[in-house]
């Protein structure tokens, strides 16, 4: 689901960074409230474990990939403001040592994964509590990769509108919304299942051991 460098215009790519600059200020100093001797490690190793789900790419139609995200484990447990920062870091060493997404494309891949995932995550979980521990955090993490693969999905459909020659040749991205939005969302829509197996499994383990959970 990461966006790689060259895909997105500066017109699209620049206004989401000074978006992000906000959002990671704001992430950031709620932080301080929330870490603590026990948080850190668990957070740690979370955070070490989206990284490596983040890595296993699934082949899906059309000559592309998507993967698992881990961030609704993250927010469910963390916070959505912990989640954000630990999933940006993800989505920074992803980029930088394997080329897994791109650095101009960086703030809109942590806006959609990160933020809105976790926020996703956290919304339906608090919305379906009285339907029980196991759906409801099943339905917050399925949700949390289909909405960010739909807020991707936007992002590269507009590029052909957004940057192109005087002739209507785009100049990045050159596909509209009526193929990237099934090309990206429907193989989501699947690869969430999965999400929501694991997340239940880890909501399951760090409930048994009594973290302090959201």
């Amino acid at each position: 689901m990461h966006i790689p460098d060259g895909f997105l215009s500066p017109q699209t790519y620049l206004p989401a960074y000074a978006v992000a600059v906000g959002a990671w200020s704001w992430a950031a100093r709620g932080l301080r409230q929330s870490l603590d001797e026990t948080t850190v490690p668990r957070l740690a190793m979370l955070t070490a474990l989206a990284y490596g789900m983040g890595l296993v790419m699934l082949p899906i139609p059309g000559g592309t990939s998507g993967h698992a995200l881990g961030v609704a484990m993250l927010a469910l447990i963390f916070g959505v403001r912990s989640a954000f920062v630990a999933y940006s870091l993800v989505l920074l060493l992803q980029s930088l040592l394997f080329g897994a997404g791109g650095i101009t494309a960086l703030a809109i891949n942590a806006l959609a994964l990160g933020l809105a995932g976790a926020a996703t995550a956290v919304a339906a979980r608090h919305l379906l509590r009285g339907f029980g521990d196991t759906l409801s955090v099943a339905v917050a993490a399925w949700l949390s990769v289909v909405v960010p693969g739909i807020i991707v999905a936007v992002a590269l459909g507009i590029q052909p509108l957004i940057a192109h020659r005087d002739d209507g040749t785009p100049l990045f991205f050159p596909f509209g919304l009526d193929i990237s939005l099934p090309a990206i969302v429907l193989p989501h829509m699947l690869i969430g299942v999965g999400e929501a197996v694991l997340t239940v499994l880890v909501w399951r383990y760090a409930k048994a051991r009594k973290w302090s959970l959201r």
